[in-house]
Protein backbone atom coordinates (compact mmCIF):
# COMPACT_ATOMS: atom_id res chain seq x y z
CA UNK A 1 0.00 0.00 0.00
CA UNK A 2 1.17 3.52 -0.71
CA UNK A 3 -0.23 4.97 2.50
CA UNK A 4 -1.13 3.68 5.95
CA UNK A 5 -4.55 2.39 6.95
CA UNK A 6 -5.75 1.09 10.31
CA UNK A 7 -6.46 -2.30 8.75
CA UNK A 8 -2.95 -2.67 7.32
CA UNK A 9 -1.28 -1.36 10.48
CA UNK A 10 -3.27 -3.88 12.54
CA UNK A 11 -2.18 -6.76 10.29
CA UNK A 12 1.45 -5.71 10.62
CA UNK A 13 1.16 -5.47 14.43
CA UNK A 14 -0.44 -8.93 14.58
CA UNK A 15 2.52 -10.35 12.65
CA UNK A 16 4.95 -8.40 14.89
CA UNK A 17 6.30 -6.44 11.90
CA UNK A 18 7.45 -2.83 11.77
CA UNK A 19 5.52 -0.62 9.37
CA UNK A 20 7.48 0.95 6.52
CA UNK A 21 4.42 2.47 4.85
CA UNK A 22 4.26 6.20 4.06
CA UNK A 23 2.40 8.54 6.37
CA UNK A 24 -0.20 10.83 4.84
CA UNK A 25 -1.27 14.27 6.01
CA UNK A 26 -4.88 15.02 6.83
CA UNK A 27 -6.94 18.10 6.06
CA UNK A 28 -5.92 20.84 8.47
CA UNK A 29 -3.11 18.74 9.94
CA UNK A 30 0.05 18.71 7.87
CA UNK A 31 2.82 16.17 8.27
CA UNK A 32 5.58 16.96 10.72
CA UNK A 33 9.12 17.47 9.45
CA UNK A 34 10.04 14.10 10.98
CA UNK A 35 7.23 12.35 9.08
CA UNK A 36 8.25 14.10 5.84
CA UNK A 37 11.84 12.97 6.33
CA UNK A 38 10.70 9.44 7.08
CA UNK A 39 8.60 9.37 3.88
CA UNK A 40 11.56 10.72 1.90
CA UNK A 41 13.84 7.97 3.24
CA UNK A 42 11.26 5.30 2.36
CA UNK A 43 10.82 6.78 -1.11
CA UNK A 44 14.51 6.46 -2.00
CA UNK A 45 14.33 2.70 -1.47
CA UNK A 46 10.88 2.30 -2.94
CA UNK A 47 11.60 4.12 -6.20
CA UNK A 48 14.42 1.74 -7.11
CA UNK A 49 12.09 -1.24 -6.84
CA UNK A 50 8.98 0.32 -8.36
CA UNK A 51 10.80 1.53 -11.48
CA UNK A 52 11.83 -2.04 -12.27
CA UNK A 53 8.30 -3.39 -11.86
CA UNK A 54 6.83 -0.44 -13.73
CA UNK A 55 9.15 -0.94 -16.70
CA UNK A 56 8.40 -4.65 -16.83
CA UNK A 57 4.65 -4.04 -16.55
CA UNK A 58 4.41 -1.20 -19.06
CA UNK A 59 7.17 -2.00 -21.55
CA UNK A 60 7.66 -5.75 -21.44
CA UNK A 61 4.27 -7.38 -21.79
CA UNK A 62 2.64 -6.85 -18.41
CA UNK A 63 2.60 -8.95 -15.27
CA UNK A 64 0.56 -11.91 -16.47
CA UNK A 65 2.66 -15.02 -17.10
CA UNK A 66 0.96 -17.33 -19.59
CA UNK A 67 2.87 -20.56 -19.21
CA UNK A 68 2.06 -24.05 -18.05
CA UNK A 69 4.20 -25.14 -15.13
CA UNK A 70 6.30 -23.42 -12.54
CA UNK A 71 9.61 -24.14 -14.31
CA UNK A 72 8.48 -22.36 -17.48
CA UNK A 73 7.06 -19.44 -15.50
CA UNK A 74 10.37 -19.05 -13.65
CA UNK A 75 12.26 -19.18 -16.95
CA UNK A 76 10.02 -16.54 -18.52
CA UNK A 77 10.35 -14.21 -15.53
CA UNK A 78 14.11 -14.78 -15.50
CA UNK A 79 14.36 -13.87 -19.19
CA UNK A 80 12.30 -10.74 -18.57
CA UNK A 81 14.70 -9.78 -15.76
CA UNK A 82 17.72 -10.36 -18.00
CA UNK A 83 16.16 -8.25 -20.77
CA UNK A 84 15.45 -5.44 -18.28
CA UNK A 85 19.02 -5.55 -16.95
CA UNK A 86 20.48 -5.44 -20.47
CA UNK A 87 18.26 -2.50 -21.39
CA UNK A 88 19.24 -0.70 -18.18
CA UNK A 89 22.94 -1.32 -18.88
CA UNK A 90 22.54 0.33 -22.30
CA UNK A 91 20.85 3.32 -20.66
CA UNK A 92 23.63 3.65 -18.08
CA UNK A 93 26.32 3.37 -20.75
CA UNK A 94 24.70 6.19 -22.73
CA UNK A 95 24.76 8.37 -19.60
CA UNK A 96 28.38 7.52 -18.73
CA UNK A 97 30.17 6.03 -21.77
CA UNK A 98 33.64 5.99 -20.18
CA UNK A 99 33.41 4.64 -16.61
CA UNK A 100 36.52 5.11 -14.52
Amino acid sequence: AAYRSEEMEGKLRDCKLKSHIHRKGKRGKLLTEQAKGSNRTKSTVRVRVEHVFGAQTNDMGGTLVRTIGLARAKAKIGMKNIAYNMRRLCQLRRINPNPA
